[in-house]
C-alpha cells in the first residue's frame, strides 16, 4: 500500500530515438513505440490512484531543431491519436471518462491539426474522472514571457493594478495551471528541459535511465512508492 499517492503526475518521455537506434531501427519507429506506451502508462497510473497525467509530447525547441520529416511524423501520430478519440467510442479516454487538453504554441502547428485537437477536447469536455494533458510545441520560459505580456496589457488597459499582481495572477495567465506533484523523466537525462517551470516549483522529481518505450509498470510503482516515502515541505 502506497503511503502517499500523487494526484498529478507529469512525464518527460525521453529516449524514443535512442531506443530505436539500439534496436537498429529508424528513429521514427521509436516515436511510434513511445506513442503506444501512453495507454499502458495511463492504465498503470490510474490503477495506482493518479488522477491527472501530463505528457511533454513535443518541446518548442524540438519543433524548430529536429528534421522536418521527423516533426511531420510526430505530428501525424498526434493527429492519429486525436482522431481516434473522435472516431472510436471505445477509445480508452471514453471508456475511462478522461478529459483531454492540448496546450503550448498550438498556433505554430498546422491548422487542421489544431482543429482536431479542439474537437477532441470538446468531445471529452463532459468527463471528469481523469485528466490527460498534452504539452505540444511547449516551452516553459516562453509561457512565462507570454503570461507577462498578457498581464502588462491588462495593466496598460487599466484592467489590473500593478499592486494586485501576485502568484495567482501569473497562474491565471499561463497555458496550464496544472501543478504536478511528481515529474518523471525517462531516458537518463536529469533536467526539466524547459518543462512547466512555474508549475513545477514544488514538484517532486524522479529520473530513470530507462528509455520511454521500455518503461515498465514495475518501475513506475517503484517511483510512486519512493514518492510516498518523501516528506513534502513546499518550501517550508
Amino acid at each position: 500500500m502506497l503511503m502517499q499517492v500523487p494526484i498529478s503526475v507529469a512525464f518527460i518521455p525521453d529516449g524514443n530515438r535512442r531506443f530505436a537506434k539500439r534496436l537498429m531501427k529508424t528513429p521514427w519507429k521509436g516515436h511510434e513505440w513511445g506513442n503506444n506506451k501512453l495507454k499502458d502508462v495511463f492504465q498503470w497510473c490510474t490503477q495506482a490512484g493518479v488522477k491527472v497525467i501530463t505528457l511533454y509530447a513535443l518541446s518548442l525547441e524540438n519543433l524548430t531543431s529536429r528534421p522536418k520529416s521527423e516533426i511531420d511524423f510526430l505530428l501525424s501520430l498526434a493527429k492519429k491519436e486525436a482522431n481516434g478519440i473522435l472516431e472510436n467510442k471505445r477509445h480508452f479516454v471514453h471508456e475511462n471518462k478522461v478529459k483531454v487538453k492540448f496546450f503550448g504554441r498550438l498556433d505554430l502547428l498546422p491548422k487542421d491539426l489544431t482543429q482536431v485537437f479542439r474537437k477532441a477536447e470538446m468531445a471529452t469536455k463532459p468527463y471528469s474522472s481523469y485528466f490527460l494533458n498534452f504539452a505540444i510545441a511547449y516551452g516553459g520560459r516562453q509561457e512565462l514571457v507570454e503570461a507577462s505580456r498578457r498581464i502588462a496589457v491588462k495593466i496598460a488597459g487599466g484592467k489590473l493594478d500593478p499592486s494586485d499582481v501576485d502568484e495567482s495572477t501569473v497562474r491565471e495567465n499561463l497555458q496550464t495551471s496544472q501543478e504536478p506533484d511528481l515529474i518523471i523523466r525517462t531516458g537518463g537525462e536529469k533536467r526539466l528541459s524547459n518543462f512547466l517551470l512555474f508549475q513545477s516549483a514544488y514538484s517532486e522529481l524522479a529520473f530513470t535511465d530507462t528509455y520511454w518505450p521500455a518503461f515498465t509498470k514495475k518501475e513506475l510503482i517503484s517511483i510512486l512508492k519512493d514518492f510516498g516515502n518523501r516528506e513534502r515541505r513546499f518550501g517550508k
